[in-house]
């Protein structure tokens, strides 16, 4: 049996204490390398949890149907006793999102903003955040050698700033190289811990071997990232960064979005459920979640979305659409969008340099497109422009706009209609 007792937060104001039970080393192992571990052993003697997790991974409920589960695995958490208890399930990852979602609930009852975001840091102290689901690139555009990284999944947003809840990061490692990610590839060296990799026969790992699960995992802790923040905090945000991964490859690599358009693409979390984030997906499918993390928020959507609203008129912070999905065509017809081009569009948004672009309107989603981005070919810039069929594109947009309109229907509310700001259909 392991112990592990630690915060999730690094602001004290804002942070929990959490004592997490497991019955395997990994598991206490992966939860050192996520959770903040207190920096004095005083602390550590006076340890007061405020929440316990135990997790018992070995132990399944054999009356899973009688207790109206979808399966033997169950993942309880009790908010009134300030508990919770994992079971038939090894994954690393419920431990993390858990503590997550009890983050979501009460912070934003205190005023305080909690994300499921990366942040980073640039050498002026200029703080971007970038939400995003699992798969559009959270973790790899915030690990930028040019600047500090704050945190790649869980933050919150106080009247000081942003912080991070987490003293590690879990990243996905299918088709991870040194090329492409070299932080996180250079981050994979004693203490941190692969988990769902495949192994080949000279005991050396193979991001490319998909066939145990597309879900292969690695986490470190954050001081494997050279670049990283020491305090794990930053300045109120010059920017907010929404990452999507559109399947339809009709929204463009980055768009300007008015502080309305904001807050209706927040509630909406338009993206595309991505090879190896859910069981049984294989490939990007449509979907929905809102705040960019449906299944973390434990109180009403509105409420994240009004505490958004509120801190980026408080400090003027300019908020961005930026598609890491495809272009050129839908899935299975268009490409992935080239890394190196949503670097760009990035490197443009977080200097600033996109403020002296000239913008169109888009006329079906009513954002603002820039007309070019260094570094960045124009023809990709207007999604319509990279596809071949013009008419193929105009009835996928619509497809996808009527998408949007029915799924906000959820979040009008009398005397608050936010579906103003989102697609003219």
């Amino acid at each position: 049996m392991y112990v592990f007792d630690g915060h999730c937060g690094v602001n004290e104001k804002s942070r929990l204490n959490v004592r997490i039970i497991t019955e395997l080393a990994w598991q206490h192992h992966f939860v050192t390398n996520m959770f903040i571990r207190p920096e004095f052993a005083s602390v550590a003697e006076n340890f007061q949890a405020d929440f316990t997790v135990i997790n018992a991974c070995n132990i399944v409920d054999e009356d899973w149907e009688a207790h109206g589960l979808h399966s033997e695995v169950f993942v309880i958490f009790n908010i009134e006793k300030h508990m919770a208890v994992i079971g038939g399930t090894f994954y690393g990852g419920e431990m993390k999102k858990g503590i997550f979602s009890m983050m979501n609930y009460y912070l934003p009852l205190n005023g305080v903003m909690a994300m499921h975001a990366s942040a980073n840091i640039g050498k002026a102290g200029d703080t971007a955040i970038f939400f995003g689901l699992s798969g559009t690139g959270k973790t790899t555009l915030s690990a930028d050698p040019k600047r500090e990284l704050i945190g790649d999944d869980e933050h919150g947003w106080d009247d000081e700033g942003v912080f991070n809840f987490e003293g590690g990061c879990y990243a996905k490692t299918i088709d991870l190289s040194k090329e492409n990610e070299p932080d996180i590839f250079n981050a994979i060296r004693p203490n941190a811990m692969l988990e769902n990799v495949w192994i080949d026969a000279n005991n050396e790992p193979d991001y490319f071997n998909s066939s145990k699960t597309e879900n292969g995992r690695v986490s470190y802790p954050i001081y494997h990232i050279p670049h990283h923040q020491p305090n794990s905090r930053g300045n109120h945000p010059n920017a907010v960064i929404f990452l999507t991964c559109d399947a339809y490859g009709v929204l463009p690599p980055v768009s300007k979005l008015s502080a309305g358009q904001a807050q209706y693409h927040f509630l909406s979390g338009y993206t595309a459920k991505v090879a190896g984030t859910e069981r049984g997906i294989t490939e990007p499918q449509a979907t929905f979640s809102t705040c960019f993390g449906a299944a973390f928020m434990t109180l009403h959507p509105t409420k994240y979305a009004d505490l958004l609203k509120k801190k980026l008129q408080e400090h003027n912070t300019h908020v961005y659409l930026i598609n890491t999905g495809w272009t050129g065509g839908v899935y299975g017809v268009g490409k992935r969008m080239k890394l190196p081009y949503t670097r760009k569009c990035v490197d443009a948004v977080l200097d600033g340099s996109i403020n002296n672009a000239t913008f169109v309107k888009d006329p079906l989603f009513g954002f603002e497109i820039p007309t070019s981005v260094e570094g960045v070919p124009s023809e990709i810039l207007n999604p319509k422009d990279s596809w071949t069929d013009k008419a193929a594109f105009d009835e996928t947009a619509l497809k996808l706009a009527k998408s949007f309109k029915e799924n906000f229907k959820q979040f009008i509310l009398p005397g608050n209609d936010l579906s103003v700001y989102g697609p003219s259909v």
